[in-house]
This record gives structure tokens, C-alpha cells and sequence, in this order.
């Protein structure tokens, strides 16, 4: 199983001045590289007149997306340091917007690493973060008959449906963090009478609860 991560609760946005410079940040959680690039596209909507929107993300729980945008910015001076500030504090399914309004007093590449790193990790700071823990998607096969009464008690239950298949049978796609996976086949079989079929799938990630 992969380990456990940290994502953001919501959006959180913190701005710095260095120099007569802003620089405005944004951290939000998001699900895929789609909803990365929405949440970058929105911010340059919202400050299309700034001197730069650069930006950095990490997808996955095993971090195996990760993309950085220096916007304008000399290479390596905004993007890079942002997404490894990111990656150093631990977090991932995140995306950071850093907007800069020049003030008219140039930073130099120094300076410009160290203001957009610190503006992630100061905006970090103020950020609630969740755990993410590893969850296995197991889909539970029954008869109609059967069906209703399984979804009702799984939505009120611990495990999380992701989906709902009906045909000659009703399939049941639900993620059961790994700390439920001994416990889970037991209690579809009381609730089927042992009559339904359960397969193992892919590993995901749940906000641990």
C-alpha cells in the first residue's frame, strides 16, 4: 500500500511584499492535473494585469504528476522552488499560484528563489491540512433485492461508494481505507446473508476519518 499524505481542506490565499514587490499566493486542493490547470487558469483571470502568474503542482499520492511555470520569470526562479517547497513539506493533490506585481526594484535570481519559495511556505503555514490514507476500491456484486438495503447502510457507513452499476446484478464500487479491509468482507456477508461477491481493485486515497 502507499503511505498516507497531506492534502489542503480548502483554499488558502496569503500575500507577502518584498521589496515594494507583491506576492500574492494560492493553495488549493485538487483531484488531477485537469482541475490543476482550472484552478491556474482561474487565477490569471482573476489578476490578469499582474507581472506574473507562476505556478506549481503535485498530483498523486505517489507525487507522480509534477509541474512548475516560471510565467515569464527566469528560468528555474519561481516554479522550481515553488514545487520544491511543496514537495519538501509533504503534500500532495495540491496546486500553488503565486502572482507577482512588480514593484520596480529587481530581486535578482536569488531573490526571486527565496521570495516564491517562502511565499508557498509561509501560505503553506496557514494552510489546514487533511491526511490522506490508503484505501483499497472493492466492488460488491448482489441481487436487487438485496441492493437497496446495502446502500443504505453504505452511506451511513465508514466506507465511501464511488459508484453504483445496475444491471441483471447491482455493483457497488466502494473505497475501504486500509485499516477497514479485514473487517469489511464480514460485514457485507451479515448484511447479504453471505450472498454477495466482493472483488478487490485499484488503491486510491481517503481523507483519514
Amino acid at each position: 500500500m502507499p503511505d498516507p499524505y497531506l492534502t489542503p481542506r480548502n483554499t488558502t490565499e496569503h500575500e507577502i511584499d518584498i521589496k515594494r514587490s507583491r506576492f500574492l499566493c494560492a493553495i488549493g486542493q485538487v483531484a488531477s492535473e485537469e482541475e490543476a490547470r482550472e484552478f491556474i487558469a482561474g487565477r490569471k483571470r482573476l489578476y490578469g494585469d499582474a507581472t506574473h502568474n507562476c505556478s506549481a503542482y503535485v498530483i498523486g499520492g505517489d507525487r507522480h504528476i509534477q509541474r512548475a511555470d516560471d510565467d515569464g520569470e527566469p528560468g528555474g526562479t519561481a516554479g522550481t522552488p515553488m514545487l520544491e517547497t511543496l514537495l519538501r513539506r509533504g503534500v500532495a493533490d495540491v496546486v500553488a499560484v503565486v502572482t507577482r506585481y512588480f514593484g520596480g526594484v529587481k530581486l535578482g535570481a536569488g531573490g526571486l528563489v527565496r521570495a516564491y519559495g517562502s511565499s508557498v511556505g509561509k501560505t503553506l503555514d496557514l494552510t489546514p491540512l487533511v491526511e490522506m490514507v490508503p484505501a483499497r476500491v472493492m466492488t460488491v456484486t448482489v441481487d436487487h433485492v438485496q441492493a437497496g438495503r446495502l446502500e443504505n447502510d453504505l452511506r451511513i457507513s465508514p466506507y465511501k461508494v464511488r459508484e453504483v452499476r445496475y444491471g441483471a446484478e447491482v455493483g457497488f464500487r466502494v473505497a475501504v481505507r486500509e485499516r477497514d479491509l479485514a473487517d469489511f468482507p464480514g460485514w457485507v456477508a451479515t448484511l447479504t446473508a453471505g450472498r454477495a461477491r466482493i472483488e478487490q481493485g485499484e488503491t486510491v486515497h481517503l481523507r483519514n476519518s
